[in-house]
């Protein structure tokens, strides 16, 4: 093999490195643009969440109450405690008549409350 093939061998993997690294140019804009009109790209902020229907924090199961804002796994089962204990002082069915009464339970403060406020129904 002289130097003469060498070069064109070099050659032909040079060019076909570049011709690789446009098809994967041309596929990322590819799939960038289909993902952009799928509308799979959210078009919520980051941190948000988003609920198809108002959680009622007087019958809500810790795992619907934990995705409220500001809500975790320790604050819903917090909030389901508090209930449970409501109603077995027989203080009636309604432990929370409004987002004001979140302030009762330990670890929920005015902020929280308020957080979570648009994202609940009272019954």
């Amino acid at each position: 093999m002289d130097n003469n093939d060498i070069y064109k061998s070099n050659d032909g993997l040079a060019r076909a490195q570049s011709n690789g690294f446009f098809v994967a140019v041309g596929l990322a804009v590819i799939f960038c643009i289909f993902f952009e009109l799928s509308g799979v790209s959210a078009e919520m902020p980051a941190g948000t969440i988003g609920l198809e229907y108002r959680i009622n924090p007087n019958d809500a199961p810790p795992a619907s109450l934990a995705r409220l804002p500001g809500v975790g796994l320790a604050k819903a089962q917090a909030i389901v405690t508090y209930r449970q204990q409501f109603r077995r002082d027989g203080r009636g069915d309604l432990a929370f008549r409004d987002c004001n009464d979140l302030d009762k339970v330990k670890g929920i403060g005015p902020v929280t409350a308020r957080n979570m406020c648009e994202w609940l129904k009272f019954q």
